[in-house]
């Protein structure tokens, strides 16, 4: 069992099943047809992991969805904290339903998620949208059922935003929005405390489900036709140190590559501090693991790492990164985070940034502008670089990746991958597009009965950033 991590009992689930029932009751006898719920999401995998979530136990009050705003009766917004654009986007789509709700009354307008947990937001949302039935925060997902059905039967605002550091709740009912491709958490919450980053306060302390939790949830999944399964969490590579009897990561991976079936596991957030070699060796020797390794950087120089208490060094880093590539070579796909103008960056350092992309040679990089978050460390520091300035370093980061995916792209040259097909493609028609171990995007003439399926593809042509290929003739 976990240390400190409060679990949802079954006698509080049962709670929220007998609300969730009671929902369906008002909405009967107020709508002749089916309503429609639209689920707005913003940010990151675990929000959209929680949308699904949020969208499951929608379906068991008996709602129906839609992604048209203004044919719903009850919209929800999913918000993310983690920079001020995402936030300002959710602030202009709501305003925009103000008209909406005025004229049809009984529509639900209800906000959750990371914003949800930031008091000047709430504080904003009270004083300034006052058509906002239902505000709840992200350590109260699972209770929806009982809150919505306040919102529906009370005439009053319903506010739910316990300051806490967390649950885990099992069995809440789940509506995946792809039929082939699964989020599945495997902890949420984090412990780092970057002086940038608001998720520390918004999404609580780290605490993990039980491995035997994950492995059900997971075979479930294989049953049901999930090919490639993504484990999400803040910090992946934290997962266990909360519990007892102790588990880690690279168990955790070894534990779920060993189940039947034919699957692919994914990752999603790995922290360069925690980040050990034990990890590398268990993605070079597990079969079914994919040889992707989304890998954060934020800066190259050290003393902007540790003004950002990211808790080591460039050389720390580039270590990962030289195992790494020893162990599976061309297999390897490297992608990265980089905030660029932290507070107090200068030119010279953001230069050291620069050389470090040129030396791991990433696939992509996702790259931002650093975007001032109230209430962390970083906030308080003083910032003389112009925003003109820092989006002029932007652009020579981007110009410096464009070529060094280019020059990545062209080693698979007429390589075959068995690559996972997930989609339409885009670079015509006919196209799809697919997925490699090392998480490259191949797009090929194909027909849609091979989305969510595996299939060898030969790289017949290298682009920037995706490669042409064709099925390889048997």
């Amino acid at each position: 069992m976990s240390v400190n991590t409060r679990r949802i009992t079954e006698e509080e689930l049962a709670l929220q099943r007998d609300f969730a029932k009671k929902v369906n009751s008002v909405i009967k006898s107020r709508y002749e047809d089916k309503p429609l719920a639209c689920v707005v999401t913003y940010g990151c995998q675990q929000n959209v992991a929680d949308s699904e979530r949020i969208k499951g136990m929608l379906e068991e009050m008996g709602y129906g969805f839609t992604d048209k705003r203004q044919e719903a009766k009850l919209v929800i917004f999913n918000t993310c904290a983690v920079r001020e654009h995402a936030e300002d986007r959710v602030f202009g789509n709501v305003g925009a339903l103000k008209k909406y709700k005025l004229q049809n009354p009984d529509v639900i307008i209800a906000l959750c998620g990371c914003m949800m947990q930031q008091e000047h937001i709430v504080k904003r949302i009270k004083e300034s949208f006052e058509f906002v039935d239902l505000v709840f925060g992200t350590h109260v997902v699972h209770r929806l059922p009982e809150l919505l059905f306040k919102a529906l039967t009370r005439r009053r605002r319903v506010f739910e935003l316990p300051d806490m550091d967390g649950v885990i709740a099992e069995g809440i009912p789940v509506k995946r929005d792809n039929d082939r491709r699964a989020f599945l958490p495997i902890m949420y919450g984090c412990n780092n405390f970057c002086s940038y980053c608001i998720v520390p306060y918004v999404r609580g302390r780290e605490r993990s489900r039980k491995a035997e939790d994950i492995e059900a949830e997971f075979q479930q999944l294989v049953s049901e036709g999930y090919r490639e399964i993504m484990l999400l969490g803040q910090n992946v590579n934290s997962y266990g140190k909360d519990l007892e009897p102790r588990i880690n990561f690279s168990q955790l991976l070894r534990r779920l590559n060993s189940l039947d079936g034919d699957f692919r596991i994914t990752f999603m957030t790995s922290h360069p501090k925690d980040c050990t070699r034990e990890l590398i060796e268990t993605m070079a020797e597990c079969d079914k693991v994919a040889t992707h390794l989304h890998l954060p950087f934020q800066s190259g120089n050290d003393r902007i790492l540790k003004a950002m208490n990211r808790g080591y060094t460039r050389e720390q880093y580039l270590s990962l990164i030289n195992y790494a590539k020893e162990l599976m070579g061309d297999e390897l796909s490297i992608t990265s985070d980089i905030i660029v103008g932290f507070p107090g960056e200068t030119y010279e350092e953001f230069l050291d940034t620069k050389s470090l992309v040129e030396e791991i040679g990433a696939t992509s990089l996702f790259t931002f502008i650093y975007s001032k978050r109230v209430g962390t460390p970083a906030a308080e520091l003083e910032d003389n670089v112009p925003h003109e300035e820092k989006t002029k370093w932007l652009g020579e980061l981007l110009e410096l990746q464009e070529k060094i995916s280019a020059k990545q792209m062209k080693l698979h040259a007429g390589k075959t991958f068995k690559c996972f097909v997930y989609g339409k493609g885009k670079l015509g028609d006919n196209y799809l597009a697919a997925r490699t171990d090392g998480n490259l995007i191949i797009e090929f003439e194909g027909g849609e009965r091979l989305i969510g399926t595996f299939r060898n593809i030969k790289v017949i042509e290298p682009l920037t950033y995706v490669l042409r290929g064709e099925i390889e003739k048997k």
